[in-house]
Formats: C-alpha cells, structure tokens, sequence
C-alpha cells in the first residue's frame, strides 16, 4: 500500500498521514519534518521555511532521496507533503519506477482558503513532547499548557497569519496543478477536509479498506 496526501496546508494531512502509518503500519515519510530537521543546519532553507515560501524542486527531492535509502518503502508507505510541484510529481515517478513500485492513491484533502487560514493560526505544539493543539477545535486542559507533559504551548512561526496566507498563495500558484496532473493518471481520490479528523480518517479508511477486499 502507497499512498501520497494532497492538499493546502492546515488541510490535516500530518494528521491523517500518521492515523493511516499507525492503522496499517506503513512507512511515514514527511517533507515538512525533513525541511525542518533540515534547517537546523541549512541557513538558506531556514529562511525559506520561516517565511513560507517553497523549497527548490530539486534540494526537496535531494532530501526524498536520502530518506528513501532510509527506509524500506517497499513495506509500504505514506507520503506527508510531498510531492508539491508537477516537476517533483513526475521525479517521483521515476524514483519509483526504478524500484518497481506505483503508487495506489493520491488522497486530496481540500480546504477551503479562509478555513485552512484558521486551522494554521490556531495550531499550537508543546515544546517538550510535541503534542499538537488547536486553541478552538482541540484546546488543551489548561490554556497554553500540554496536557501530557505540562510544557508550554507554541504557534510555529510558519502558523503566523501573514505567513500561513502566503503559504497558501504558493500553494494556489504551484500545488494545486497536481491535482489535473493525478487526475490524468487515475489516482486522484478526493476528501472534504471541512470534515471533522474522524470523518476524514474514516473516508479514507473505507478506502483503502474497499481498495484491500
């Protein structure tokens, strides 16, 4: 099982990514974590991710490859963020062609433009254990207060409003168009992200579960 999600940022995609990984034990490979693990050490790309903007086609897929050798994708896996642009879409094709392996599904999570703006300004992590928040659909216990370890809660500052709308003009002008590009190849499978992150996982997993029997 091969999977690829799709779709704006604040669509839920991590979320989802990982429900899928757990359920049916997969290998999860996240762009976002590999840019932001990444940016530690890379001042460039460190400006990039803090301001939103997009990462160059081909450092992203320099950092796909390294994780590839990683992991044993051929167990099955779930790609988090990745690919974001026709020219990834289409290298990704051949990295997996080489190994002989196609992908089952692009879930496209969609999120309307204001929607995703109030997921991404609401989301807050803890500092120590990593634990995601959101201050009005799932607030903690005690404001600005994980409820497991009891550390502070933090907004990304790729979460700030003016940065959170331009990453959705990015994603608008570069993204959207894999939307036609798995179209064509039959692939696409659309989800209502204004759903709840039960109903979401639920759809999916009705799918895979369909896509499996």
């Amino acid at each position: 099982m091969n999977y690829v999600l799709l779709g704006p940022p604040g669509s839920g995609k991590g979320t989802q990514a990982k429900k899928i990984v757990e359920k049916f034990d997969l290998v999860y490979l996240s762009t976002g974590d590999m840019l932001r693990e990444a940016k530690k050490s890379n001042e460039y790309i460190n400006k990039l991710v803090s301001t939103g903007q997009l990462i160059p086609d081909e450092a992203v897929v320099g950092l796909v490859k390294k994780h590839l050798k990683k992991n044993d994708i051929k167990k099955g896996f779930v790609f988090d963020g990745f690919p974001r642009t026709i020219w990834q879409a289409e290298n990704l094709d051949l990295l997996l062609e080489f190994e002989n392996i196609k992908i089952d599904s692009v879930f496209f999570i969609d999120l309307c433009f204001e929607k995703a703006v109030k997921r991404m300004i609401g989301r807050r992590i803890c500092v120590m254990c990593g634990t995601n928040y959101h201050t009005v659909e799932l607030p903690s216990k005690k404001s600005g207060k994980c409820d497991l370890c009891y550390n502070e809660l933090i907004q990304r500052s790729d979460d700030k409003e003016d940065i959170a709308r331009n990453r959705l003009v990015v994603y608008e002008s570069q993204t959207k168009p894999l939307i036609e590009y798995y179209k064509k190849s039959n692939l696409l499978t659309y989800i209502d992200g204004s759903r709840s992150e039960e109903e979401v996982f639920e759809l999916i997993d009705i799918w895979i579960k369909n896509k499996k029997s």
